[in-house]
Formats: C-alpha cells, sequence, structure tokens
C-alpha cells in the first residue's frame, strides 16, 4: 500500500511487547482449536443495518436495539498449528522483526500497523454512521511470545485473535514473518488483509452476532464448526470490502490484491492440516478452505457491499 507517512501511532495501539505482561503459557480461556478460534466474527462496508438484520433473522430473532452488545469467547482467523513456534530470528536488512518498544528496527512495521489500524476503523466508523449506528473502536495490542487478554492467556503459536470481552484485537509482529516465510504470503498488503479481518470481528461483536452465534453452537453442537466456518468466511469478505474501499480510495498499488489472496489462501484450514499433520480432515474445519477463504475476500473486494457477504444462507461456501 501506499501514501502512508511514517512516524505516527495510533491512539488504538496498546504496545505489550516486553513489558512482562506478554507472558503466561497455555491458552487459558481463549478455547482456540489449532490455535485459531470458535465464534471469529466478521462484518465489512456497506448498510450495516441490512447484514445485521439478515443475521438475526438467521440466528433466531431479535431486533437491531436488542443485539448491540458484547460477545462471548476469543476470536481468530488465521491458525498457525498447535506444534508450531515463532523463531525470534535477527532481522536481515529490510526485515522489521519485533524486539521490543525501544527497538527502532521496528518503528516502520508499527507505524505502518497504526496506519492500517485507524483506516479500517475510519471506514467501519463512517458505516456505522450512515447507517444511524455508533461504532466503538477496538484497541490492537502488539505483544511477543504470550499475552494475557480478556478471554484468557494466549501464545504466539496461536496466531493473532479477537477477544470480545475487552474489545480488543491481539498480534504478534512475528506473525508477518510466518506469513511471508512459511506461508508464501509476503506484502504490506498481506499484513494489513490480517488486520482487516480481526477488526470484522469486532464488528460482528458490537452488533451481537458473536453471542447469536455461540448460543446456536450451544443449542446444535453438530452445526458448531459449520458456523464458524461462515463467520471466519464473513470475516474474508469483509476484509475484501475495506479492500475495495482502499482502491476507490487510490490507496493501493499494483500486486496488492494478490497479496492479500495469497495471504487469504495461506491460512486456509486445508493447507493448515496438510502441512500440521499430514492429512485434511473437513469435517474439523473451523476457518473454511484455502478456495473458500479466497472466494469470499474476493467477493468483498469485487462488490464492495456487505449484501454480499451473507455466508449464513450461502447453500454453497
Amino acid at each position: 500500500m501506499v501514501r502512508w507517512k511514517p512516524g505516527s501511532r495510533s491512539t488504538n495501539i496498546e504496545d505489550r511487547r516486553g513489558d512482562g505482561s506478554s507472558s503466561g503459557g497455555g491458552f487459558g480461556g481463549l478455547n482456540l482449536p489449532m490455535g485459531g478460534g470458535k465464534g471469529c466474527l466478521g462484518l465489512g462496508g456497506g448498510t450495516v443495518g441490512i447484514i445485521v438484520v439478515v443475521a438475526v433473522l438467521l440466528l433466531g430473532g431479535g431486533n437491531i436495539g436488542d443485539i448491540l452488545g458484547s460477545g462471548g469467547g476469543g476470536s481468530g482467523g488465521f491458525p498457525i498449528g498447535p506444534d508450531i513456534t515463532l523463531p525470534g530470528l535477527p532481522s536481515a536488512p529490510g526485515d522489521s522483526i519485533p524486539s521490543g518498544p525501544e527497538s527502532d528496527a521496528d518503528a516502520d512495521l508499527v507505524d505502518y500497523v497504526s496506519f492500517v489500524l485507524d483506516d479500517v476503523q475510519t471506514t467501519w466508523r463512517d458505516e456505522f454512521t450512515g447507517a444511524g449506528e455508533r461504532y466503538d473502536d477496538a484497541t490492537l495490542v502488539l505483544f511477543t511470545e504470550a499475552v494475557n487478554s480478556g478471554c484468557g492467556t494466549a501464545q504466539s503459536a496461536s496466531g493473532p485473535f479477537y477477544c470480545p470481552l475487552d474489545s480488543k484485537a491481539y498480534l504478534d509482529l512475528d506473525f508477518f514473518r510466518e506469513l511471508r516465510d512459511r506461508f508464501g504470503a509476503p506484502g504490506d498488503f498481506a499484513q494489513a488483509y490480517v488486520i482487516a479481518h480481526e477488526l470484522g470481528h469486532h464488528v460482528q461483536n458490537l452488533l451481537g452476532i458473536n453471542d447469536k452465534v455461540q448460543t446456536q453452537q450451544q443449542r446444535n453442537p453438530d452445526d458448531a464448526n459449520d458456523l464458524s466456518v461462515r463467520q471466519e468466511l464473513q470475516a474474508d469478505c469483509f476484509a475484501g470490502v475495506w479492500a475495495h474501499s482502499t482502491y476507490e480510495r487510490k490507496i493501493l498499488e499494483k500486486g496488492d490484491l494478490e497479496e492479500g489472496l495469497a495471504a487469504a489462501a495461506s491460512v486456509g484450514d486445508d493447507r493448515i492440516q496438510k502441512e500440521s499433520t499430514g492429512r485434511v480432515d473437513p469435517e474439523s474445519f473451523t476457518h473454511g478452505t484455502s478456495e473458500q477463504r479466497q472466494h469470499w475476500f474476493t467477493r468483498g473486494y469485487d462488490s464492495g457491499d456487505i449484501d454480499r457477504c451473507d455466508t449464513f444462507t450461502a447453500e454453497e461456501l
């Protein structure tokens, strides 16, 4: 992406790298299968009210005024496998590998993350305002190795995740190194896709969709994975809708869309399972296949319309 200026930080960045709070073991209470999370949430640009009505009708009734509020367990979208540890490799020329808030080597990367965070949230704020609703900003927490969240303690191997209980997304910047080196998805727009996806979960949390889905999962355990997949794919579609807005504002450069698509494909359940276990088990999918994630990201990007992101009623994903 172009037309962003290094040197400024979002007020919604909470930098916990190396401060002692990013410590602890295990997953505490996040309920993160394969490092990702059930109950993953998302939305996109367009008329907020329409997609809310669709989700509410699907998930058991109610009205827009009733469903605004916070949700339940942690949300992810980028599982990288239960046996993966992120290496603290020294940075090479041009790399931006985190080593703590005081490190100048991280400055440009954190500035870029700040830019994307603010840009995505400005987009959602405009969408909510246009629908007569209020958008409350999410916070993005940067951490290293492990972090304590409102949903419990998580390690970097969980990948980026969103906790609806504290309205914060969590990111170890080393994930971008994994995205590039392990998953073959380099580039700044691949990084932007990750952030936009997690903020999609925040939007769903504001609209109460998280609670509705979790209720359905509890009532119908056999449908739990399918609902999780549909939430994840919707988040991918909404990330695509935001990407469409960046195209309209002419802040994309050549190759950015391909970077986003590569990132979406790199974190498909089928690819992760194949790499981690050597086999693929569709019955255990919670995030969607590489093909599905690319499809729904592209659908959002091509249309720029959240009404095109209704994964809950789609017969085929």
